[in-house]
């Protein structure tokens, strides 16, 4: 991955704790970007997205040029089968984005957050589906825990959770199909924004053309919090790379689960969206799951040291 600074060599515990406030103050935004969202509930949430890919796209094309990788994403972009990678992980980014902002204009911010939660299991069962992966003992039954979770959820609400399992599994996938492609996380992300664009803007256009949207309809703060969807993008991701760079896979690992707690206690202290005893049975069996996961992750970690 790529890091906003060189790594120095000169003092490893400093960078290790350089890393550690940079994977928080990452995954801390993460959690908190809801509020962000709350602010443009009232518009439809495919124009914001169609925002966020461009003004995304433009910021990291900004941070590419002020970083001097621009050499590195023009080789990457004359590789087709990089193209194509990024074509599809960039398309299951924007379903996960879409889905991600309609559950917050939607008060299903509990469902979102649910869908974090069960992400790294997502992963781990994707890896064994996909890349033929072994399962550990602990693996199996915290996947098996997580399922009896969403059973659980299914059954009382008298459907699937499709918002959290859409998250999961699109994110999960997005990670899967990454993997495949040998570009850093910056220019990755640039040339999966930039793929979108023109979609992106085609959408805006016919919106336009039919009298709606909000570009030129809206106030300054409004136009102005829209292009901020650029920044809300970008920020986040070069933290985490910055913290990918000075810290262990382990420790990113247990950093991930800042997100969907933060998400979770703004959905039931700030937005009091409903959390019934019921499903609050259901949460605590993908709890339970995250910390069988959590154990074995510490477990390996530790055996890796050895």
């Amino acid at each position: 991955m790529l890091s906003i600074a060189r790594v120095s060599t000169h003092d490893p515990r400093s960078e290790t704790r350089r890393g550690l406030g940079y994977g928080i103050a990452a995954y801390g935004l993460w959690a908190i970007i809801p509020l962000f969202w709350k602010l443009l509930a009232h518009i439809d949430p495919l124009e914001v997205l169609a925002h966020r890919v461009i003004w995304g796209a433009l910021t990291f094309v900004i941070i590419v040029r002020f970083m001097g990788v621009g050499p590195e994403l023009r080789a990457a972009i004359r590789e087709r089968r990089t193209l194509a990678v990024m074509a599809l992980s960039g398309t299951l980014l924007a379903i996960n984005w879409g889905i991600f902002i309609l559950a917050v204009s939607t008060d299903r911010l509990l469902d979102a957050s649910l869908g974090y939660f069960i992400n790294p299991l997502v992963s781990v069962a994707l890896g064994t589906i996909v890349l033929h992966e072994r399962l550990r003992r602990l693996q199996w039954l915290a996947i098996v825990t997580a399922i009896a979770g969403v059973a659980l959820l299914s059954w009382q609400v008298g459907g699937l959770p499709w918002i959290s399992l859409i998250l999961a599994f699109s994110f999960g996938s997005y990670g899967l199909v990454r993997k495949t492609a040998k570009v850093d996380s910056l220019i990755g992300s640039t040339i999966e924004s930039a793929l979108l664009v023109p979609l992106a803007l085609a959408y805006l256009t016919i919106v336009a053309v039919q009298g709606g949207g909000r570009l030129g309809h809206a106030d300054a703060l409004e136009h102005g919090l829209l292009i901020s969807t650029g920044v809300i993008t970008a920020g986040p991701l070069l933290l985490f790379t910055s913290a990918a760079r000075r810290l262990p896979l382990s420790t990113i690992g247990f950093l991930q689960y800042l997100t969907p707690t933060g998400q979770f206690l703004l959905a039931l202290l700030l937005f009091h969206e409903p959390f019934t005893a019921n499903k609050l049975l259901a949460f605590g069996l993908i709890w339970i799951a995250l910390g069988v996961f959590s154990v074995d992750l510490w477990q390996r970690a530790r055996a890796n040291r050895s």
